[in-house]
C-alpha cells in the first residue's frame, strides 16, 4: 500500500474509531504513532531508534509552548466559577419579568439568558443544564409545547462556544495561526445575529400557533412592589422618576414612612435613585465612548516642532539647494557596505538604509548631506492604516447625533411612564444582570480595543468571577474547589487533544494524504464559492457523527493550506465554520447538548421530542450562514475597522 494510500487510511480510521467510542486525544496519538512508525521505517535501524519517536516529543513541546492556550484554563476557571456560584436564578426570574407580557415570555427569557449565560462562561454542558434546571420544568408546567421548551434550550446552550471569549475561537486560531483578537471580533456580529434569528423563529411560532405557548396566569407576571414604594407614590408622584426626586429634595415626608416595619432612610432613597439612572448613565456613557473612540482616540498624535522640521527636511530630499560646498570628507557609510574612499571633489552622503553605497558625478554643492528616511519610501506608501485610524467620515456625525436624538426621545417616554412595577423590574434587573453584564464588557472591551492580550482578560474575567461569587456568597471552599478540579480536567483534555492532533496532522502530511487530498481539490477545478460550499457541507456531515473538538483539530487543518488558492480569508471562513459547528451540538446521534437536557429532564420527556425540538434550529443556522456569505461585512466589518484589513 501507497503512502497517501496509508493517509487515507488513517484518516477513515479515526472517524471510525472515535464512533466506536474511544477517547479523541489518544486515539490522535495511537493512530499517529502507528503509522508515524511506518512511515519512518528503516529495517537498518533498531525500534527505538524510529523517528516517530521525536517527532512526538517535538510535537509535545510545542503544543505546550503555545501562549495562544494560556488563555484556556483562565477563561474556562471564570466559566466553572460563575456556574458553580449559582448566579442565574435571580436573573431568569428578573429577565421573565423584563418580558412577561412578549409572546412566550419564558422560551424568550430562556433564549436570552442562555445567549447572556454562554458569552460569561462558554460552556455548552453547563449552560443547558442549568438551563434545564432552572427553566425546563417552569415551562413545561406552563403548558409549553416540549418541543418549543427543549430546542430553545439546547439551541440557546450552544451560542457559548460562538460568541466571546470562547474557548473553540481560541482552539481555532492556534490551529490555523490567526490572531484571537480578530477571530473575536469577526465572530461577535454572527453570534447575536444567530441569537436574533432564534429570538425570531420563538416569536414567530408563538404569533402563528398560540397553543404552543400559552399566555401565563396573572399571578406568575405580577410584580412585587414593596410596600414603602407604593407609598412613596401616595405621597408624591405614581411617576417613580419625579417621585424620588421629590422625596430627596425635600426628604421629610419620605423618612416618616413605616411600611410593614422597615423605615425608610435617606440612603435608601439615594440607593433606588441610582438604580432609577441605570438607563439613563448606560445610554450616556455607551454614546460617549462611542464619540471618544471613534473621533477622539483615533485623532493623530501632536508632532513637535523638531520632529515636523526634520521630517520637512527628509521630504525635500536632495533637491534641496545648498549654501555653499563642501570640502571631501569621509563620512558614515551604509551599514555592513564597508568603508570605501570618496573620489575628488565628490562628497559621500549617507545612504538610505537598505540601499547600496553610491557615488554621483555631480559637484558636492549640489548633493547636500542629508537624513535619508529607514526604508523604501514606495513600501512606505503602500501602508494602509486601519478604518478607525483614518478618522471618521461625515455621515458618522449624523448618524450619531440622530441616535442620540432617537435614545433621548425613549429615555424621555421610558421615565415618563416608569411607575411602581416597571421600577421593581428595573431594579432586579440592575441588581442580578449588572454585575455579570460589566465584567463581560470588560472582559470583551479589553480585547477588542486592544487594551490586553486575550491571556490577560482572561485573567482580569477569572479573577471578576471569583469577586462576583464572592459578593453573592454563593461560593465556598467546596464549590470552588470543585470549579478548579473541572478546570484542570477540561483544560488538560484540550492540551492533550492538541498534542494528538499535531501528531496525527505531521504524519497524515509525511504519508501524503494532506498533498493527495489537495490535488484532488484542485484537479476538481472549482470555484472559490464552490470550494466554500463543499467545505462547510463536509464540515456540516461530520457535526452528526464528532464534536467541535474533533472536526477542529482534525479535519480544519486539511482545508486550511487549500483557502490561499482559493483567495479566502481565514477569518470568513473560521467564523462560517464556527456558526456551522453549532449544528454539531444540535444533530443526532451525537447531540450531546440533547443528552445533556435529557439527564435533568421529566421522565415523560423522550430523546425524540428533544431532536425534534432541535431540527427547526439547524435550518437556522444554514439560514444565518447564507446571510454571512452573500454580505461578508457581518463577518469583516469589526475586524475591519479596528485593526485593518
Amino acid at each position: 500500500m501507497s503512502d497517501p494510500a496509508l493517509g487515507l487510511l488513517m484518516l477513515g480510521l479515526i472517524v471510525v474509531v472515535i464512533m466506536m467510542g474511544f477517547p479523541t486525544a489518544f486515539t490522535l496519538m495511537g493512530l499517529g504513532m502507528f503509522f508515524g512508525y511506518i512511515a519512518f521505517y528503516n529495517p537498518m535501524e533498531l525500534w527505538s531508534e524510529n523517528r516517530v519517536f521525536d517527532l512526538m516529543v517535538q510535537r509535545t513541546y510545542g503544543a505546550m509552548t503555545n501562549d495562544v492556550l494560556v488563555s484556556i484554563p483562565l477563561f474556562v476557571l471564570m466559566g466553572y466559577v460563575m456556574e458553580r456560584g449559582a448566579l442565574v436564578d435571580k436573573m431568569f426570574y428578573s429577565v421573565q419579568l423584563a418580558f412577561r407580557r412578549v409572546p412566550a415570555s419564558l422560551a424568550v427569557a430562556t433564549l436570552i439568558i442562555c445567549t447572556f449565560w454562554g458569552i460569561a462562561s462558554g460552556l455548552v454542558g453547563a449552560v443547558v443544564v442549568l438551563m434545564g434546571v432552572i427553566a425546563f420544568n417552569p415551562m413545561l408546567k406552563a403548558g409549553y409545547d416540549v418541543r418549543l421548551a427543549s430546542g430553545v434550550i439546547t439551541a440557546g446552550g450552544t451560542l457559548g462556544i460562538l460568541i466571546p471569549p470562547s474557548v473553540m475561537i481560541i482552539v481555532y486560531a492556534a490551529v490555523a495561526g490567526q490572531s484571537v483578537v480578530k477571530l473575536y471580533a469577526a465572530a461577535m456580529f454572527p453570534g447575536f445575529f444567530l441569537s436574533f434569528l432564534y429570538l425570531v423563529y420563538i416569536i414567530g411560532w408563538a404569533l402563528i400557533d398560540p397553543k404552543i405557548a400559552p399566555k401565563l396566569p396573572e399571578s406568575e407576571t405580577r410584580v412585587p412592589v414593596r410596600p414603602w414604594i407604593a407609598q412613596l407614590q401616595q405621597v408624591y408622584s405614581n411617576r417613580m422618576l419625579p417621585a424620588l426626586v421629590g422625596a430627596l429634595a425635600t426628604p421629610g415626608r419620605a423618612l416618616q414612612i413605616d411600611a410593614e416595619g422597615m423605615r425608610v432612610s435617606y440612603r435608601m432613597l439615594l440607593q433606588n435613585f441610582g438604580y432609577a439612572l441605570v438607563p439613563l448613565i448606560l445610554a450616556a456613557a455607551t454614546m460617549g465612548m462611542t464619540w471618544w473612540y471613534v473621533v477622539i482616540h483615533q485623532q493623530p498624535d501632536i508632532v513637535s516642532p523638531t520632529a515636523q522640521a526634520a521630517t520637512e527636511r527628509m521630504k525635500a530630499g536632495p533637491s534641496a539647494p545648498a549654501p555653499a560646498a563642501a570640502p571631501p570628507e569621509e563620512t558614515l557609510q551604509e551599514l555592513g557596505s564597508g568603508a570605501r574612499r570618496p573620489a575628488p571633489a565628490v562628497e559621500e552622503q549617507p545612504q538610505e538604509l537598505g540601499r547600496a553605497a553610491t557615488t554621483t558625478n555631480k559637484p558636492a554643492a549640489a548633493e547636500p548631506e542629508v537624513l535619508q528616511q529607514m526604508g523604501n519610501r514606495d513600501l512606505l506608501k503602500d501602508i494602509k492604516a486601519a478604518p478607525a485610524e483614518l478618522g471618521p467620515p461625515t455621515a458618522f456625525y449624523v448618524y450619531f447625533w440622530i441616535i442620540c436624538a432617537l435614545l433621548a426621545l425613549l429615555l424621555v417616554y421610558y421615565y415618563w411612564t416608569m411607575e411602581a412595577e416597571q421600577f421593581e423590574v428595573l431594579r432586579l434587573l440592575v441588581s442580578s444582570v449588572m454585575p455579570l453584564g460589566l465584567l463581560t464588557f470588560v472582559v470583551l472591551a479589553v480585547i477588542l480595543f486592544g487594551i490586553t492580550t486575550a491571556t490577560e482578560s482572561a485573567a482580569v474575567g477569572a479573577a471578576g468571577a471569583f469577586l462576583l461569587a464572592f459578593h453573592a456568597r454563593t461560593l465556598d471552599w467546596k464549590r470552588t474547589k470543585e470549579a478548579v478540579f473541572l478546570t484542570a480536567k477540561t483544560t488538560s483534555m484540550v492540551c492533550w487533544l492538541f498534542v494528538g492532533s499535531a501528531l496525527f496532522s505531521a504524519v497524515f502530511a509525511i504519508l501524503g494524504g494532506q498533498a493527495l487530498l489537495e490535488r484532488w481539490v484542485l484537479s476538481l477545478d472549482m470555484s472559490p464559492i464552490q470550494f466554500m460550499l463543499l467545505s462547510q457541507a463536509i464540515i456540516f456531515v461530520l457535526g452528526w457523527p464528532l464534536e467541535w473538538t474533533e472536526i477542529i483539530v482534525i479535519f480544519v487543518p486539511i482545508f486550511l493550506p487549500m483557502l490561499k488558492h482559493f483567495a479566502i480569508d481565514p477569518i470568513l471562513w473560521g467564523t462560517l465554520v464556527f456558526v456551522n459547528l453549532q449544528a454539531a451540538f444540535l444533530s443526532p446521534p451525537v447531540a450531546m447538548s440533547a443528552f445533556y437536557l435529557k439527564g435533568v429532564s421529566p421522565p415523560h420527556v423522550t430523546l425524540n421530542q428533544i431532536f425534534a425540538g432541535m431540527m427547526p434550529y439547524m435550518v437556522i443556522v444554514i439560514i444565518c450562514m447564507v446571510f454571512m456569505y452573500i454580505w461578508p461585512g457581518l463577518t469583516l466589518w469589526l475586524p475591519n475597522y479596528l485593526y485593518g484589513g
